[in-house]
């Protein structure tokens, strides 16, 4: 992968980017997406954040040779500190961090979202409190996708500030689009975690440390989810 090959997950990802946007990447890395996005000119500008100093040198870098340093902006900062005013910034894109940490990211950043922004989240894991979030902060998913690539699961939410939206616990856990949709890829993956949910339970009962009755619950509950969802 380079800015001018994107991997399988970010290509879907740039499919969710509006028309000529003004984009925020949180954690850039290489600055592969918005470099390749400039380069199609599919964007109108652009900011490559970053917190980590050896990726953020190498997004510097990216889009120096890319010779985009006037159409995208490369900052060393923490999250949605790295979006100025100015920068009318009209789409964020946040990829390959958990859940947790990009609901973190919004939550800490929540005063430099003018609520206009369209979020095109990528999360590895960790999607029902992500989603969780974006209900209690108006935000209703517009889009979701799954896709496997190199043996993982990657799931793709974006969302936009709308009307207050509220969704039921199962929903927050599958995903209310993927719930109604049911790919291929959706089935294959809860049918793998049904067995590893299973899988747990066999184990737990098998222990001889005793495990907290939250956690057996919670398991099961998921477990319950799974069978009736699979049918």
């Amino acid at each position: 992968m380079n800015e001018h090959t994107l991997s399988i997950r970010l290509e879907r990802v740039a499919a969710h980017v509006p028309a000529g946007a003004r984009l925020a990447d949180i954690g850039s890395d290489h600055a592969y997406l918005p470099v390749a996005l400039m380069r199609r000119g599919l964007i109108a500008a652009a900011v490559a954040g970053e917190v980590a100093l050896t990726p953020f040198h190498a997004a510097q870098r990216t889009v120096r040779e890319s010779d985009l340093d006037a159409q995208i902006s490369v900052r060393h900062a923490s999250g949605l500190a790295a979006i100025e005013p100015g920068d009318a910034i009209n789409a964020i894109s946040i990829c390959g961090m958990g859940g947790e940490t990009i609901r973190d990211i919004l939550e800490r950043g929540k005063l430099r979202l003018s609520g206009n922004e369209r979020l095109i989240l990528q999360p590895n894991g960790g999607e029902q409190p992500l989603r969780q979030w974006l209900m209690d902060n108006g935000y209703q998913i517009l889009c979701e996708e799954l896709l496997r690539e190199n043996r993982f699961y990657y799931e793709i939410i974006v969302a936009e500030r709308a009307e207050p939206v509220t969704y039921s616990a199962e929903e927050l856990y599958f995903g209310p689009l993927q719930m109604q949709a049911r790919s291929p890829e959706f089935l294959d993956k809860w049918q793998r975690i049904l067995r590893e949910k299973h899988k747990t339970l066999s184990g737990f009962a098998k222990a001889r440390q005793a495990v907290p009755a939250s956690t057996l619950e919670e398991i099961a509950q998921q477990a319950r989810w799974i069978a009736e969802l699979l049918g």
